[in-house]
């Protein structure tokens, strides 16, 4: 019953179906989503204001690593396109936006699971 948070920034994608994709760092006790589980998706889990967004079921999850201007899925680089498209299906709206993102809140390298519903 994989439980996933969202910053209140994405949660209106979330809601609406616009983003169905996020990536998160793996778990520490390996208990990460697998393909064909339901996905329960939230804002403010543990806060007074949380709010659950939805269900969806789990299509996918792909190892992930996010470094200075590359992205590995599955070990193997992106295109510049396929990383552009990658952002954007996140709920960026450029590149830089992402790199950004995930160079503030997270260590580069990023190693990490891409989970797609």
């Amino acid at each position: 019953m994989p439980a996933l948070n969202f910053k209140k920034e994405f949660a209106e994608m979330v809601k609406s179906g616009e983003k169905r994709q996020t990536i998160r760092k793996f778990r520490k006790d390996g208990r990460d989503p697998k393909a064909g589980q339901t996905l329960y998706l939230y804002t403010g889990q543990r806060t007074i204001k949380c709010k659950k967004l939805g269900e969806a079921i789990c299509t996918e999850t792909t190892d992930i690593i996010i470094d200075y201007g590359k992205i590995y899925l599955n070990n193997f680089p992106t295109t510049e396109l396929e990383s552009l498209k990658l952002a954007i299906a996140d709920g960026f709206h450029t590149y830089k936006e992402f790199q950004d993102f995930f160079n503030k809140h997270y260590w580069f390298p990023f190693y990490g699971l891409l989970i797609r519903w």
